[in-house]
């Protein structure tokens, strides 16, 4: 059993026994911040001054030869008992290698380089550092030997080959270098491959050596880059009838689906470069009728900057346009109901300028009215309208057609079914800055007649309260409660607005009006507004009046917490007495006043306490949660508070696991949980106090451990 839990990859050990055991963390009882602070700063200052001194190992002078070999034998021996541990670990045969090597024990070297390899021969590192060994000692032959079986078992790493080739050239064997690149290029590597191979000819001047390999290269990476890294290199000596062969090679192969952006500029340059304007101008033609519109955005910009220098612009720009005209009229003729191909053919004809053109384009495209009256057709389509109208008032100045595009857009929507409150406000908000105040009321009221939604309500709202009309705001959300009489938010903003008027009872009373309400969609936060409006009105016990009819709808911890809190907090009427009256606060008044403010905040908690022990037993952690709370309130009431009480009713946290329950009625293994014993129920469960007993027994253990 034993001999099959060893790794041979730990060194025959088992997971057991090369298992680190850490310290156990020693657990902090008392958190409370100690009354002298020490920085970081003085304890590693401490820790440096009281470090003892390095103990270092005497240094052996090695006399005889008698020495030297118990020396080597005893290193030898180490390393290979680290070597039997951890077979796996590269650095330590490098290491042990490398100090073969130092006692110019080459044979032994060579013996542990070898025994690396038979371990991972995948290791760049074992081959690089071997070959170096044998380059670095003189020995040729064998570093090429090494070199010769790296490349041969790791043919794809780049780097062998690199140091393989450097090696020979600079052993001044040229023809041998030549070789290993035409072994390389077997492999068919990447650019970077190829290009070594060029510069390797090129440093020796073998001009048509090169030139075959770039056919060589462009067959093996039949790429633009390929092609115009052959150009340039025919360019850069001088031959522009075969750097302009190879463009139209590169061209003629690549075919229609290799023909990029990057190609085309490098030939239409190329040829701009030695003054064959026509041709240039040709290419870019030629492109820009073959390259999708997306992916010729540098190629246009080359163009225009072409013809800036050495053409007539508007007439190229003509062209282009037209063409570009009778591309989008191709595809719309396609697909008429594609409104992405309607939104850049109107850009186009935007950027034109022809404001007729442009009005014919989007009255064709809104004219494609989508087939359903589904919301989702017509989310992309009711743009168009939106581009149509924005165009009219900010580029045409045309305020009667675009009041028109406007209307016409609100017949056509079938608001019966869905509408677009967008379309709505963007007309009022065109009306208003035509300072037709009137208008603009009455589209949002007929908005909210045949289509009511909330962004029309606020917007409307918005609109009337930075006019100051506050009669029609109420208005306005009395009718936005009557279509929407759960919404959270319309209550808690209506009552802001009359809070903010200085209209308290009118507040108050839409607050009542609210949590009356049978259906509510968010109504933790509309009960914590009227909390919070009553908090600020200094209406402390209508505040605790708020407080217990929340907690007879619900028993939430957090409504128990707030309400404690709420307590806790309260300012002292002395103290407030005092300073309107000009006077020192009265200290036993204030006393007085302090130890009833706590008994109420204590009342709170005890309520809550009892609420969760008898009616939600199984909430423990909410329990839990409650009694942290409360130590935590207690603490802060310092000298008057009763952490003692709280703490003997904190819970005792033991972990556990319960079985895990698939969705198919299975097991499915177990899961460790928390769970919450409190004091009341140690006596309940027979268990509890065999686990008491090996509670305290682990905890003594734990506490001899650290002493240890």
């Amino acid at each position: 059993m034993a001999m099959k839990e060893a790794d041979p990859a730990l060194g025959f050990l088992t997971k057991k026994e090369t298992e680190v055991k850490l310290p156990r963390p020693t657990r902090v009882k008392n958190k409370t911040p100690a009354p002298v602070q020490i920085t970081a700063e003085q304890i590693l200052r401490e820790a440096r001054e009281r470090q003892e001194a390095e103990i270092r190992p005497p240094k052996q002078k090695i006399t005889d030869s008698e020495e030297l070999g118990e020396y080597r034998l005893r290193r030898r021996k180490e390393f290979e008992d680290l070597i039997r541990r951890v077979r796996w670990n590269i650095s330590v045969w490098v290491k042990y290698a490398q100090w073969e090597e130092s006692q110019k024990d080459f044979a032994r070297a060579r013996s542990i380089w070898e025994r690396a390899l038979e371990v991972d021969y995948r290791n760049t590192t074992v081959w690089l550092k071997y070959a170096e060994m044998e380059m670095k000692n003189r020995f040729v032959n064998h570093a090429r030997n090494v070199w010769d079986r790296a490349v041969s078992l790791l043919p794809r790493i780049d780097q062998l080959w690199y140091k393989y080739i450097h090696m020979e050239e600079m052993l001044g064997n040229v023809a041998g270098a030549r070789q290993i690149f035409e072994r390389w290029m077997a492999w068919e590597p990447d650019h970077h491959g190829w290009s070594a191979y060029m510069k390797f000819e090129l440093r020796y001047n073998e001009i048509e050596r090169v030139r075959a390999i770039f056919e060589r290269y462009v067959q093996c990476h039949p790429t633009v880059k390929a092609w115009v890294r052959y150009a340039k290199f025919e360019v850069k000596n001088g031959e522009v009838a075969r750097a302009r062969k190879c463009y139209e090679r590169a061209i003629e192969q690549l075919g229609e689906d290799g023909q990029t952006e990057e190609l085309f500029v490098a030939f239409a340059e190329f040829e701009e470069k030695f003054k064959e304007l026509e041709r240039a101008r040709c290419i870019y033609k030629y492109a820009l009728d073959h390259i999708a519109k997306g992916q010729a955005e540098d190629l246009y910009r080359k163009f225009v900057s072409f013809e800036k220098q050495y053409g007539d612009r508007e007439g190229i720009e003509d062209v282009i346009v037209g063409q570009r005209r009778f591309q989008y009229e191709e595809d719309v003729k396609k697909n008429p109901l594609n409104y992405d191909t309607w939104f850049d053919y109107a850009r186009l004809e935007e950027s034109v300028g022809d404001r007729e053109r442009t009005r014919e384009v989007y009255e064709r495209a809104i004219a494609n009215i989508p087939p359903a009256e589904e919301k989702r057709y017509w989310q992309r389509y009711i743009y168009l309208w939106i581009n149509y109208a924005l165009y009219e008032e900010l580029e045409a100045e045309d305020m009667e057609r675009t009041r028109e595009v406007y209307r016409e857009c609100l017949k056509l929507i079938p608001h019966k079914k869905f509408s677009f409150a967008k379309m709505w406000l963007l007309a009022a908000q065109f009306e208003i800055r035509r300072k037709n105040l009137s208008g603009a009321r009455s589209l949002l009221g007929t908005a909210i007649g045949m289509a009511p939604k909330d962004k029309i309500f606020k917007t409307y709202i918005e609109i009337e309260l930075q006019l100051g009309n506050i009669d029609r705001c109420r208005n306005l959300y009395e009718k936005y409660l009557e279509w929407a009489p759960a919404n959270c938010y319309a209550w808690t903003k209506y009552a802001e607005l009359e809070k903010q008027l200085g209209e308290t009872e009118r507040g108050r009373a839409i607050f009542e009006l609210a949590i009356a309400q049978p259906v509510l969609d968010m109504p933790e936060l509309l009960w914590k507004a009227y909390i919070d409006f009553e908090i600020s009105q200094e209406e402390h016990e209508r505040t605790r009046q708020l407080y217990e009819r929340l907690l007879n709808r619900t028993k939430h911890l957090k409504v128990w917490v707030s309400y404690a809190k709420f307590e806790a907090g309260l300012p002292l009427e002395e103290e407030s007495r005092a300073a309107e009256e000009g006077r020192e606060p009265d200290a036993q008044v204030l006393e007085d006043q302090e130890k009833q403010k706590i008994l109420r905040a204590r009342g709170v908690f005890e309520r809550a306490f009892e609420s969760f022990r008898s009616s939600a037993p199984e909430q423990k952690e909410e329990r839990a949660m409650l009694l942290e709370e409360w130590r935590d309130t207690e603490r802060s009431f310092g000298d008057l508070g009763d952490l003692a009480s709280v703490q003997k009713k904190m819970p005792r946290r033991v972990k556990r696991k319960r079985p895990i329950i698939s969705d198919d009625g299975t097991p499915a293994g177990s899961e460790e949980y928390t769970d919450y014993i409190f004091p009341e129920e140690t006596g309940m469960a027979p268990n509890l106090k065999i686990l008491e007993a090996a509670y305290k027994w682990k905890k003594q253990k734990v506490a001899e451990d650290g002493d240890d």
